[in-house]
């Protein structure tokens, strides 16, 4: 198959449930009304750490669309799916956009390079010396 190699977003992210890798910013958030079979779902321009599987035309609740699922490139969940074509005019939009479930990512701040926590043990004031 050969080597993955993951895109490391920096700051706040949206990632996958099942492993944690990066895939998206919520700069590339267009809307977080979408719904699909499982629940919620986010609209978003780009993503990254995804495969995108074959084409299939599928009748959404909003018409026709022409659509390929997405998977996380590090362990293979289906994670959503991209919109390919629309055939509504209203729905033109969505071409080239990509939806992530709810129910499949988590919204995660990397905390890693920007916050100190000091984990040694202290005395309080009401403690004996």
């Amino acid at each position: 198959m050969g080597r993955v190699f993951v895109v490391e977003l920096d700051g706040r992210s949206y990632r996958c449930r099942f492993c944690r890798t990066h895939l998206a910013l919520p700069d590339d958030l267009v809307s977080r009304s979408f719904h699909c079979r499982r629940g919620k779902a986010y609209l978003f321009n780009n993503t990254v750490n995804v495969t995108v599987g074959a084409l299939e035309e599928r009748m959404m609740l909003s018409g026709m669309h022409t659509v390929a699922d997405i998977f996380c490139c590090c362990c293979g969940q289906i994670v959503g799916w991209k919109y390919e074509a629309a055939y509504e005019k209203s729905q033109k939009y969505k071409e080239g956009k990509f939806v992530l479930q709810r129910g499949r990512i988590v919204n995660e701040i990397n905390f890693s390079s920007e916050v100190y926590i000091d984990t040694r043990p202290s005395m309080s004031d009401g403690d004996d010396a």
